[in-house]
């Protein structure tokens, strides 16, 4: 296959690399303060995700510019169209990576990030609603990534200082990840089982009430009814989802397989903030 080759299959589902290493940053940082360690491992860890995020910044772009028909041709696909949003979610993590790094960097990264997330967002909307061509198969949790980079908003915006944008985001967000939670179900319960290059794909139900309950704490920092139900809801669904081990480690690779890192490293963070706020230990064995 010609480089030109490989530039024109370049898929946009790669970004979901730079939301998985943003993930693994976020929960060293988290872990580093909860154990007090000094490891100066974040430092590396930033740079790393940061220069992947650019060198599939660059490349897509390239793409963009020779191959326009490839890109349109993901921007239809019902199943590709969702990982699009995946860009405005890594500028999200990227901001939130960098607040402890440099808060005018973070800040530019989460201004960005909002603002591209929110075409996003509209137009995947406005794609599903006007669709001419989407099935029930075609369902499946990629779809939740929009959801999730709304809900992502304040973690970042909240200590930046954008109060009113961030409840918006995060309002967004929870409406969405309640309608595709139930009609997901749906699909997965009355029709035909996912296809096994999807099946991981299923841990990014993990995410929405994870984030939510990191974002929700950056909200209000309260730990209230609410806050406990998007944490224990997201701890369900993730030892609903380790029940199911055996069946996941029998998959053959596929690059969906990054699905599995953002949502862990976002339950991971959850539980090593339900620490600190309850200090219960069992969080912090969870979180580890």
């Amino acid at each position: 296959m010609s480089q030109q080759e490989r530039l024109e299959n370049l898929p946009i589902s790669f970004f979901s690399m730079v939301m998985g290493m943003a993930g693994l940053t976020i929960a060293w940082q988290k872990a580093q303060h909860v154990w007090q360690w000094e490891l100066q491992i974040n430092p590396w860890l930033v740079g790393l995700t940061s220069g992947l995020f650019l060198v599939l910044l660059v490349l897509y772009g390239a793409k963009l510019i020779h191959h326009r028909k490839a890109v349109l041709a993901e921007l239809k696909n019902p199943v590709k169209l969702n990982f699009f949003p995946a860009v405005s979610i890594s500028l999200l993590l990227l901001s939130v990576c960098f607040l402890v790094v440099s808060e005018d960097i973070s800040r530019l990264l989460w201004m960005t990030g909002t603002a591209l997330h929110l075409l996003f967002t509209l137009y995947v909307v406005n794609v599903w609603i006007h669709h001419e061509h989407f099935e029930v198969h075609h369902l499946n949790p990629a779809w939740f990534i929009p959801a999730v980079g709304n809900v992502l908003v304040p973690v970042a915006g909240m200590p930046l200082g954008y109060v009113d944008v961030s409840w918006f985001f995060f309002s967004v967000g929870l409406l969405f990840w309640m309608i595709l939670l139930t009609i997901i179900f749906y699909r997965i319960l009355f029709h035909d089982p996912l296809p096994a290059k999807l099946m991981p794909t299923l841990f990014i139900l993990i995410a929405p009430p994870a984030v939510g309950f990191v974002a929700y704490m950056k909200l209000t920092g309260e730990l209230d009814s609410f806050a406990r139900i998007l944490y224990y809801s997201g701890l369900f669904l993730t030892l609903l989802l380790f029940t199911q081990v055996g069946r996941f480690t029998r998959l053959q690779f596929f690059l969906s397989w990054w699905a599995y890192s953002f949502p862990v490293a976002a339950i991971t963070i959850a539980s090593l903030l339900m620490h600190e706020l309850t200090n219960g230990m069992i969080y912090l064995y969870i979180g580890s």
